[in-house]
């Protein structure tokens, strides 16, 4: 089950993006996402399709070259 992301997790995934975020930031983007977060958690890992976006790319090229 997906977890709403913490202002803590915010700002260690900003700083990996090199984007310096303020703690008053980092909450302010987890309560704006957080929502999605708690809509799909009934839902998490059940989707019948991959949301990884480059997987999507590399099973498009892997059928291009049968």
């Amino acid at each position: 089950m997906s977890k709403r992301p913490s202002a803590e997790d915010i700002t260690a995934t900003a700083k990996t993006a090199g984007i310096p975020v303020t703690a008053d930031v980092a909450t302010r983007i987890t309560n704006s996402i957080g929502p999605a977060f708690e809509g799909f958690a009934p839902v998490s890992g059940t989707l019948p399709f991959d949301l990884e976006p480059s997987t999507f790319v590399a099973v498009q090229l892997a059928g291009a070259r049968k």
